[in-house]
């Protein structure tokens, strides 16, 4: 089965776990920036589909990122959405895995509930963040602190 993540995903993903790990909250030290990730985006995306939607969703982007990342086999998704590493070494997990994760539940995002509402909810989560994000007509289209994405006048 081919893998729903482009390389402008896999980039986009990139920047967003770079400005995640930029940010340096020290409660969390020695969770994986990946988890972070996906533990800010549970808020908004349990209120968007339901805890049932979101923990279904995560677990859907977790069983595809194991196929291209093995070493997230030992990871579980709770009940409620939180991710749980139920092996020896509890969070040891490379930051390329945990981007082969987030890429992956971006991806579904992507698919679900399209690329605008999906970098629109990010901005929400980060909005003091700047991505580039290549759109479907391939164009870069930086994205604004208000979620928005900007239009260059077609000509």
């Amino acid at each position: 089965m081919p893998t729903l993540v482009t390389s402008q995903t896999r980039d986009f993903t990139e920047q967003l776990i770079a400005h995640e790990a930029a940010s340096d909250q020290p409660s969390k030290k020695g969770v994986p920036v990946a988890f972070l990730v996906c533990e800010k985006l549970r808020r908004p995306l349990t209120a968007l589909a339901g805890a049932a939607g979101f923990y279904s969703l995560l677990l859907r982007a977790l069983t595809l990122a194991k196929r291209e990342a093995p070493g997230l086999g030992t990871l579980q998704v709770k009940a409620d959405g939180e991710l749980e590493d139920a092996g020896a070494n509890g969070n040891n997990h490379d930051a390329e895995e945990g981007t082969f994760l987030v890429a992956n539940l971006i991806a579904l995002l992507f698919s679900f509930i399209g690329e605008t509402l999906t970098l629109r909810l990010i901005t929400d989560v980060w909005p003091d963040a700047s991505f580039m994000s290549q759109g479907s007509t391939g164009n870069d289209s930086p994205l604004t602190t208000e979620g928005t994405e900007k239009h260059e006048p077609q000509g």
